[in-house]
């Protein structure tokens, strides 16, 4: 298996918990999303503009520049003094477009080369891992805020409590297989990415 069919599968990854932090920030209110449990925590609000902040200082040229970009601003990214829940969805989704568009460019002959985060050196491919790593620590963080603000209505974003039986009663009905398990949750995501 070539090495850029796993990019495929880490995009997959990157979209599923994209998805996860879509499914948070539409539960809560305006008000909530600037919510702090206390002064040392973050807001959802502050992991978003953390997030934005990070995603386009590591995917803007990211093959050809240091990911920590001169011109980011990392310390305001945790001053939680965001103003609309509509500027804060548009630096979400400017952040993962940044990331996708430099995804769906890389190659084969791109995963080994070498990338810098702060002068430290890491091949593309280990960059990529780390990238996946730090958001989807974020985005737990995000989907903890929000069931905790959103309490006994919150809608489970995986096998609902209590119905671990009857989701694998269902699952091992079924033949063997092997698909992404994404699939289920982002089919429209997953057929645009393959045909990328």
């Amino acid at each position: 298996m070539k090495q850029i069919d796993n990019i495929l599968g880490i995009r997959k990854l990157f979209e599923y918990y994209k998805s996860l932090g879509d499914k948070t920030l539409s539960r809560v209110t305006d008000e909530q999303l600037f919510w702090q449990p206390n002064s040392e925590s973050n807001s959802l609000a502050t992991l978003v503009y953390h997030l934005h902040g990070n995603m386009l200082s590591r995917w803007t040229d990211f093959l050809t520049s240091d990911g920590e970009k001169e011109w980011r601003d990392r310390v305001s990214e945790f001053e939680n003094n965001h103003h609309s829940k509509e500027e804060l969805l548009n630096k979400w989704e400017e952040g993962w477009m940044c990331l996708f568009s430099a995804i769906s460019t890389l190659r084969e002959e791109d995963l080994d080369k070498v990338v810098y985060i702060r002068n430290q050196g890491q091949t593309v491919m280990e960059a990529v891992h780390r990238q996946l790593a730090h958001y989807s620590y974020h985005v737990g963080q995000m989907v903890f805020l929000g069931k905790m603000l959103v309490g006994k209505e919150w809608e489970s974003l995986s096998i609902p409590k209590g119905n671990s039986k009857n989701y694998n009663v269902e699952k091992f009905s079924k033949p063997l297989n092997q698909d992404h398990f994404t699939g289920e949750s982002l089919p429209e995501n997953i057929n645009k990415a393959e045909n990328q």
